[in-house]
Formats: structure tokens, C-alpha cells, sequence
């Protein structure tokens, strides 16, 4: 008599493991390019996302409340300036002010959601690709910010749509650099003054102190708080069983 035996369908040790290896690989990525020669520079490109996720989180954060996202500028100096216009209150001036400091540990939260399964992450590579590729073309009005903007599009839709296998060590090397920016640029947390290449300018957490109330610093401390809180939350949910 031949017995038959079922099993409940779960997760195996090795799918658990995954995830876990390509953070790592994520992560050595990272740490050597602090060491080996010319590692700033060939990691310049990754410190011009955060750029990108920073001056998107603050024009996504007008079109949400009401105003419209008019340009966007890229510098090679990694600053950049998004354009908006709306007729925002004090609350909402603060909010765009402050979704610029928070759009890196955003964007990172949200690719660690999706980077932990294979065909999740292709799939929000290619959609980020071409979402880049509209912003190009609608939103960037420096020649710079369109070499990149462009450029980085057709890098993230060839990894998606050619070398597949790919897609979710990319989704995760470009949250690991989105979470490292929120410590590598926090000095910009506690500044007035902004110095980019299209001219001084107060702050993101000094136009949040002036709509508001309390001293810049305290805003900033929120924000990096807030940053952190959403970098946690990505790597729990990236690492559940």
C-alpha cells in the first residue's frame, strides 16, 4: 500500500536566504566603493539619486497638494532645484519643504519592499524606468539633469527588460545608497543656507521653521527621525519571513 504524504507550502531556507545575500552583495558594493581607487567616482552616479529622489520628493509633494511640479534641475555637483508653484498654506509650504529631506528614505523603504521577490523588483524596475523617462522629458530643464534623468532610465529599463536576473540586485544596491544618503548628506539637516550651482537659497528645514514655528534644527531632527523610522521599517519588511 504506497501512503501519500502533503506538505504545507512555505517558505524554504533557501528563498529565505535570497533576499539576505543580495542585501549583502548590496551592501560590500557599497562599502568598497569607499575604498578601492576612484570608488567616489565611479560611485558619483548613486549620490545623483539621492539628488534626484530629494528634489522629486518635492515636487511629487506640490502636484499632491495641490500645486504643480514645473521643472526639475540636476547639477554635477549632486544639488539640484525643483520648481513648483501653488497657493500653499503654512502646513502644506512646511510639508513640500520637508518631503525633499524624507524622499531618499521614501524611495529606499519602498524599493526594499519590492526588492525582497525577484519578479516584484523587475517589474518596479521597469516602471521606474519609464516613469524616469517621462519625468526627462516633462519635468528637466538643464542639460545635465537630461543626460542623467535619461541615461538612467535606459540603464534601469535594459537591466528590467535584457538581463532580468539582474533587476533585484539593482532594486537593492539603489536602496542601499538611498539609505546611506540619509546619513552621508544629514549635515544638510541642520543648515539656513543651502549653496547649489543655481545660486544660495534658505534651507528645506529653514522654509519649514519660517512657515511654522520652532528653531531649523528641530525640524531637521524630525525629518531625520522620520528617515530613519522609514529605513527600519523597509529592512524589517525586506527581511520578514
Amino acid at each position: 500500500m504506497s501512503t501519500a504524504r502533503t506538505e504545507t507550502p512555505g517558505t524554504s531556507l533557501a528563498d529565505r536566504k535570497g533576499p539576505a545575500k543580495v542585501f549583502a552583495v548590496s551592501v560590500l558594493v557599497t562599502a568598497l566603493l569607499y575604498v578601492v581607487p576612484y570608488g567616489h567616482t565611479i560611485g558619483w552616479p548613486l549620490v545623483l539619486v539621492s539628488t534626484l529622489a530629494h528634489e522629486l520628493g518635492h515636487g511629487l509633494a506640490a502636484a499632491v497638494l495641490g500645486g504643480s511640479f514645473e521643472s526639475l534641475r540636476i547639477h554635477a555637483d549632486a544639488s539640484g532645484v525643483a520648481l513648483h508653484r501653488g497657493s500653499f498654506g503654512r502646513f502644506a509650504t512646511a510639508a513640500v519643504a520637508g518631503a525633499g529631506l524624507v524622499g531618499p528614505a521614501l524611495a529606499a523603504f519602498l524599493l526594499l519592499a519590492v526588492g525582497r521577490n525577484e519578479k516584484r523588483a523587475r517589474g518596479a524596475l521597469a516602471a521606474l524606468g519609464v516613469g524616469l523617462f517621462v519625468v526627462t522629458a516633462l519635468l528637466v530643464r538643464n542639460v545635465f539633469g537630461f543626460a542623467f534623468t535619461a541615461l538612467l532610465a535606459a540603464a534601469l529599463l535594459l537591466v528590467a527588460l535584457r538581463v532580468p536576473r539582474l533587476a533585484q540586485t539593482v532594486v537593492v544596491l539603489l536602496a542601499v545608497q538611498l539609505a546611506l544618503s540619509v546619513f552621508s548628506r544629514s549635515d544638510y539637516l541642520f543648515t539656513r543656507t543651502a549653496l547649489t550651482a543655481s545660486g544660495e537659497m534658505p534651507s528645506d528645514v529653514a522654509v519649514m521653521a519660517g512657515a511654522l514655528f520652532l528653531p531649523f534644527w528641530f525640524w531637521g531632527a524630525l525629518c531625520g527621525l522620520l528617515s530613519l523610522g522609514l529605513l527600519f521599517l523597509g529592512v524589517a519588511i525586506f527581511f520578514r519571513r
